[in-house]
């Protein structure tokens, strides 16, 4: 089975993570490394892909943004919420379209919120995942050769009304809020532990640990 590389990177700006992704995606795909998966959470910062863009969508103007070039809508950053960014080559049987990836990913999150005795589910709405009719889940991705940038947000518990003022593509406000103010407790590290203990069974790559 493949080695994945998890790196915890602790609170981090948006843009120099995006400037580590775009690098780390070079180097993946001449083999210079294998796959990564960075963990991280960002100082507040709501980030505008393609489709918000084109759709005339945009945040409240109280809201730090910044253009991002993965798949979706607008994604809320922030204090209370869970980044984590797969740097992965996507080569397998079962990884051989953009669906399969995601449905992949969503899998991933899933399980490892049943590991907190929390069930989430996907929602024809939106991909992502969902609890309690509430998504607490983006996922979006930017390919090059088949290696993955971006990636995806686990609201845990994030500052009052600031996730639920951005709405998405297709999604009203309020619509998108964290596990605290749908009941349950859980934190950062909780979180990170979880999605690593279920990294291998997953997405069928097992994982070191490089902090």
């Amino acid at each position: 089975m493949r080695e994945v590389d998890i790196r915890n990177l602790g609170l981090i700006h948006w843009k120099d993570s995006d400037e580590m992704m775009r690098d780390l995606q070079q180097k993946r795909i001449a083999g210079e490394i294998g796959d990564t998966i960075l963990i991280c959470e960002h100082p507040e910062i709501v980030t505008i892909g393609p489709r918000a863009r084109s759709d005339g969508f945009s945040p409240p103007p109280d809201y730090e943004s910044a253009p991002t070039d993965r798949g979706g809508g607008m994604t809320w950053h922030g204090e209370g919420q869970i980044v984590v960014y797969p740097i992965i080559m996507w080569d397998s049987e079962d990884e051989k379209n953009v669906k399969s990836v995601i449905s992949k990913l969503e899998q991933w999150v899933i399980s490892s919120l049943q590991l907190c005795g929390i069930k989430g589910y996907r929602d024809e709405r939106m991909q992502g995942v969902w609890v309690d009719n509430h998504k607490i889940c983006s996922i979006g991705l930017s390919f090059l050769r088949w290696t993955s940038r971006h990636g995806l947000t686990i609201n845990y518990d994030t500052p009052a009304g600031r996730v639920e003022m951005v709405a998405g593509c297709g999604l009203d406000a309020q619509t998108t809020t964290c596990l605290t103010k749908l009941g349950y407790s859980e934190d950062y590290d909780s979180l990170c532990d979880k999605l690593i203990s279920r990294c291998k069974d997953e997405l069928n790559r097992n994982p070191i640990n490089s902090d």
